[in-house]
């Protein structure tokens, strides 16, 4: 096995430290500077008509909750591996947020907490972050389907029919995962994985879905008052409704972190655009939900991926 000096080792962590958060400013400035479809002027004069520090108080306030109730799900977690404080799991959440910024479905989280962790804990930490994503895909689908169903009935915009296959299609395959659980991939079984979730403490379970609830209503009505703030006037429910909607469409989709506001943007322009919303807003407030949930977090997170510091092998 081929040593590696200390100083060689220090460089090598420093290199990858620059390049992870350099890449996501890199990203970050890509897609602000380079979307043709966001008219700065436009926004602009909209701010100067409407801006209020109360109004931008509150706007910045529901980002804040956002990522306090994800790294309140991550210290409640992370009692199974053994108990954090609430600034070690703020270090861990924003640090992992900034290293998953330019990976698949943000998959470079999974590896930048378990670097905070001995790499006996590897496994586990990466089980537990599946737990801490997984509660918040499931209420993303749960309260998506309801939006869905909620604007269909309102716009037809896929047919009774379509709705039924799609719900039947969703019911056989979960009959078929549950009639194969036993079936072991690489010595690993849905029975195994049902199991393992079971073996964590329901008071912790418990915890976990109600802060996947509260950032779920966090977010979603981040999202509602900033087209109130737009001047958009929609009924509450069918505004809420579509964004349920879109943000299920657009988390089923396999995307990049730094790509999710313009495949939100996307998938929000097809919706709200039945809505008769413009879609310069659309584009807007999607970007604006990308940049104060995840740029300014990246930003926080980049200071904690400079400051980590390797464990030494005993």
């Amino acid at each position: 096995m081929i040593s590696i000096p200390h100083k060689a080792k220090q460089f090598l962590v420093l290199l990858v430290k620059l390049l992870i958060v350099g890449g996501a400013f890199y990203f970050i400035y890509d897609q602000l500077a380079n979307n043709d479809k966001l008219d700065w002027q436009k926004f602009i004069a909209l701010f100067r008509k409407n801006q209020s520090v109360l109004g931008i108080s509150f706007i910045l306030l529901l980002s804040v909750l956002n990522r306090y109730f994800e790294i309140l799900k991550w210290q409640n977690l992370a009692k199974v591996i053994h108990e954090i404080s609430g600034y070690e799991a703020t270090k861990q959440v924003l640090a992992a947020l900034t290293a998953g910024i330019f990976t698949p479905n943000g998959v470079g989280e999974y590896a930048g907490k378990a670097l905070y962790y001995p790499k006996a804990e590897t496994k586990k930490v990466v089980f537990l972050n599946l737990i801490c994503n997984g509660i918040q895909m499931i209420l993303t689908v749960i309260f998506g389907i309801f939006g869905l169903m909620y604007f269909n009935a309102k716009y037809n915009v896929i047919t009774s029919k379509t709705v039924a296959i799609l719900f039947g299609g969703f019911v056989v395959i979960l009959i078929v995962l549950f009639s194969l659980k036993k079936i072991k991939i690489k010595g690993y079984s849905i029975e195994k994985l049902i199991h393992k979730i079971n073996e964590i403490p329901k008071s912790i379970h418990q915890k976990n879905i109600l802060l996947g609830v509260l950032r779920y209503l966090v977010f979603s009505h981040q999202y509602y008052f900033l087209f109130l703030a737009f001047d958009v006037e929609l009924p509450y429910f069918i505004l809420m409704a579509t964004i349920a909607s879109v943000y299920f469409l657009a988390s089923s989709l396999p995307t990049f972190q730094f790509l999710d506001f313009a495949v939100k943007g996307s998938v929000a322009i097809y919706f709200f655009g039945i809505l008769g919303v413009n879609e310069w807003i659309v584009v807007f407030i999607s970007t604006l939900m990308w940049f104060l949930n995840v740029v300014l977090p990246v930003v926080l997170g980049s200071y904690f991926v400079l400051n980590f510091k390797t464990k030494k092998v005993a």
